[in-house]
C-alpha cells in the first residue's frame, strides 16, 4: 500500500517535473484536452454509491487494512511505554525469545492482541465469566478457554469465530521474524538502485537505446527525471526497510523528507538531471553526517523530543506509519 502511494505521488511530481523540461506541445495539448472532456463525461454519470454499498466498501477497506497491519487502534495511539505493548513484548520474548519489534510485521501483532483482547471480554461478559481487572496498570491476558462460560446464542458462537481466526493469524505472525538476509536483500537493492538511477539520471540512452520506443515517444528526459526521482522512491526506502534504529534512522527520516524537497526545487535552478542526482547524493550524505557528527544530549538520539516542533514530529510519526512503531512496536 504504500508502494502504491509512493507511485501515485512520483506520477504527480513526476508530470510537474518533466514539463519544467519540455514545452507543451501542439500534441500534448490535444490530449489533455481529451482527457478533460473524457473527465467532464464522468463526472456527469451518476458513480455515488448507495449508503448500504458504501459501507460494504469502507468495511472490505479495513478489512484489507487490518490484515496488512495497517488499521488504527480504536482508543488513540500505544506508545512503546503503553502498559499494554509492554505485555505483548515480554510475552513474545517469553514464547518466542525475540523482541517485538524483530518480528516481521510488529504492528499486525499489537492489533491481533488488542482485537483478542477486546472480543475476550466481550465473549466472558456474554456468557457469564467475571475476569480480573487490570490494576495497577499491569495487563491481565486471559486465553479463551478462561473467557467462555458456554452458551449464549447465535451471537456468542460468531464471537468464538471470529477469536478463533484471530489467533490462527497471531500464531503465524509472531512466528514469522525478521531475519538477517531479508535486510541484506534490502541493502543490495539499495546499492543497486543507486548504481542504476545515476546511469539513469546521466546517460539513459546506455541502458534503453537498444529499443525503438526509447527515441520514438522522447523518453529520455522522462527516464532521465526518474532517475533523480529514484532517491526518493528506492535508494532511501531500501535503507530504511531495514529498520535501522538510533542516528542512522534520524539521518534517513531526514533525507526521505529532504530528497523529494531537492528533486521539486532543483530544476528551478538547472536542467542538468545529472546535477540534481547529485544534489540528492549530498543531501543524504548531509544527513547522515549530521546524524552522526551533531552532538546528541542524554540518550541513544531517538527519544529526545522536547525541542522537536510539532509537525516536525507528526512528520516522523507518517514516516513510521505501517512499521510498526506508530502503535509501539519499539521505541
Amino acid at each position: 500500500m504504500r508502494h502504491t502511494a509512493i507511485t501515485v505521488w512520483f506520477v504527480l511530481l513526476n508530470s510537474i517535473a518533466v514539463s519544467a523540461f519540455v514545452p507543451m506541445s501542439r500534441n500534448t495539448a490535444l490530449v489533455e484536452q481529451r482527457i478533460s472532456s473524457d473527465w467532464r463525461r464522468h463526472a456527469e454519470k451518476p458513480t455515488a454509491p448507495t449508503d448500504n454499498r458504501r459501507e460494504v466498501i469502507i468495511e472490505e477497506a479495513s478489512q484489507k487494512l487490518d490484515a496488512a497491519g495497517w488499521s488504527m487502534p480504536t482508543a488513540g495511539d500505544l506508545t512503546s511505554e503503553d502498559p499494554f505493548v509492554v505485555a505483548i513484548d515480554a510475552g513474545i520474548q517469553r514464547d518466542i525469545g525475540v523482541p517485538l519489534d524483530e518480528l516481521l510485521n510488529p504492528a499486525k501483532v499489537v492489533n491481533l492482541e488488542r482485537d483478542l483482547y477486546e472480543l475476550r471480554r466481550e465473549l466472558a461478559a456474554s456468557t457469564g465469566i467475571q475476569l480480573a481487572s487490570d490494576d495497577g496498570g499491569e495487563i491481565k491476558f486471559s486465553i479463551t478457554e478462561e473467557c467462555d462460560g458456554g452458551g449464549g446464542g447465535p451471537e456468542t458462537d460468531q464471537l468464538r469465530a471470529q477469536i478463533a481466526k484471530k489467533e490462527k493469524d497471531l500464531a503465524m505472525e509472531r512466528r514469522t521474524v525478521f531475519q538477517g538476509w531479508l535486510k541484506n536483500v534490502f541493502v543490495a537493492q539499495a546499492v543497486l538502485s543507486f548504481g542504476l538511477s545515476y546511469v539513469m539520471a546521466t546517460n539513459p540512452s546506455s541502458l534503453f537505446g537498444q529499443f525503438g520506443w526509447f527515441y520514438v515517444y522522447n523518453m529520455d528526459i522522462s527516464i532521465q527525471v526518474l532517475g533523480y526521482w529514484w532517491w526518493w522512491l528506492f535508494v532511501v526506502p531500501s535503507l530504511r526497510s531495514r529498520r535501522p534504529k538510533g542516528l542512522e534512522k534520524k539521518a534517513l527520516d531526514w533525507a526521505f523528507l529532504a530528497t523529494p524537497l531537492i528533486s521539486i526545487l532543483a530544476p528551478v535552478a538547472t536542467k542538468d538531471t545529472g546535477l540534481i542526482w547529485g544534489a540528492n547524493f549530498a543531501v543524504v550524505a548531509s544527513c547522515y553526517a549530521a546524524a552522526f557528527l551533531i552532538p546528541e544530549g542524554d540518550g541513544d538520539g531517538e527519544d529526545d523530543d522536547a525541542n522537536t516542533p510539532e509537525w516536525l514530529k507528526f512528520a516522523y510519526k507518517s514516516l513510521d506509519f505501517g512499521s510498526g512503531r506508530e502503535r509501539g512496536a519499539r521505541k
